[in-house]
């Protein structure tokens, strides 16, 4: 089967994350007769450098002939004036919104042999399994007044956090679907006790859980469940939660897996359904680290981890998929580390290497 993709590779480490993620894509074409058509664009700084512009017409145009995004990082300290009128990050806003992707899945799951590599007790890890629903077109990102001005007494600046009641229920839905497909409990994060907002969210939350009465629905508030998410992680199946509080409990969530170079994303336009082809953008949830760029050394593992979440939403391919993730499972198991999550007795590799780790196990990934 022919597949056409659109290949963003962006900032920083991000063309060096994502060639190794193509690179599986190809291993998995040969194994099971798939030819994956690529498309490449520029987005973030280099976009900038060349167009003015963080993300192009034309860019957004071919991303939307597309099935699936695969997209590396944005960003670095070249483009980084707070006076700047157009930044990296605008452009990956632009690609949500064009895209219409609301939906952004963060898995974590700590893996037994990387226990040791992460700052948290391995006791606490013991069963760690969870995924984070995030909205990602609402809330303080998007909301309307956003602007920063001078008065006699000095500046002032304003973000609006504004929810709508189609966005709060789409993206519940969301996590309500996922959590019935796990362990059917869903978290729902937010802030009832201050913002009207999540006043709102909370409201719809209770009138939704009346529809889906196999799955368990408790509200905690986005400061407890930052402290929960490092003091009993285990507990949590599905968080679904706003804009903001999701981008930030998700940075904090990575660090149980013991890096951000570990964890994956999908940003999708629909439901998540193994099997069923939904549009979506994938890309690891780290930055574009420019400091490591061009080092050969930067951790591959959650750019190709989210092209195996692209094989199986938006291309419906589930065991193409399960062979990836046990590609990268088998990497591991033999002792593969890059820098970040370096185990003593463990063979420290460099990005084209753990891609190629990863590549040549495709063949022999087991699956049923």
């Amino acid at each position: 089967m022919k597949f056409e993709l659109a290949v963003l590779p962006g900032d920083g480490i991000g063309p060096e994350v994502v060639a190794e993620a193509v690179k599986v894509l190809q291993a998995v074409g040969k194994k099971f007769g798939h030819n994956f058509s690529l498309h490449y664009g520029l987005v973030g700084g280099v976009a900038i450098d060349e167009t003015g512009l963080a993300l192009t017409a034309e860019t957004l145009k071919m991303c939307k002939k597309t099935q699936a995004v695969l997209l590396g990082a944005v960003g670095g300290p070249k483009w980084d004036d707070p006076a700047a009128k157009v930044r990296p990050e605008d452009g990956l806003l632009a690609l949500r919104k064009g895209l219409g992707l609301f939906a952004n899945l963060r898995p974590v799951k700590v893996l037994p042999f990387l226990v040791d590599s992460t700052s948290i007790k391995p006791e606490v890890l013991k069963g760690v399994d969870l995924v984070v629903v995030r909205e990602l077109t609402g809330g303080l990102y998007f909301g309307r007044p956003k602007r920063r001005w001078q008065t006699t007494k000095g500046w002032r600046a304003v973000d609006t956090m504004s929810y709508s009641e189609e966005e709060i229920r789409r993206i519940l839905r969301v996590g309500f679907e996922l959590a019935r497909t796990r362990r059917r409990k869903l978290a729902s994060v937010d802030k009832a006790n201050v913002l009207e907002t999540s006043r709102l969210w909370r409201q719809i939350a209770m009138e939704m859980a009346s529809e889906y009465p196999d799955v368990e629905l408790w509200h905690v508030l986005v400061d407890n469940c930052a402290m929960q998410l490092v003091r009993g992680p285990a507990e949590f199946d599905v968080i679904v939660t706003e804009n903001t509080f999701g981008d930030i409990l998700t940075d904090e969530a990575s660090m149980l897996s013991g890096s951000m170079g570990m964890l994956a994303s999908a940003s999708l336009a629909g439901l998540p359904k193994a099997g069923v082809s939904t549009f979506g953008l994938y890309e690891p949830i780290h930055g574009s680290a420019p400091r490591h760029a061009g080092k050969n050394e930067a951790n591959p593992i959650a750019t190709v981890l989210s092209s195996a979440m692209m094989l199986r939403y938006s291309l419906g391919l589930v065991r193409e998929a399960d062979a990836v993730e046990k590609a990268v499972d088998a990497a591991l198991a033999d002792g593969c580390r890059t820098y970040d999550i370096m185990q003593e007795g463990c063979k420290k590799l460099g990005t084209r290497e753990m891609g190629d780790a990863i590549a040549d196990r495709i063949p022999h990934a087991g699956w049923h």
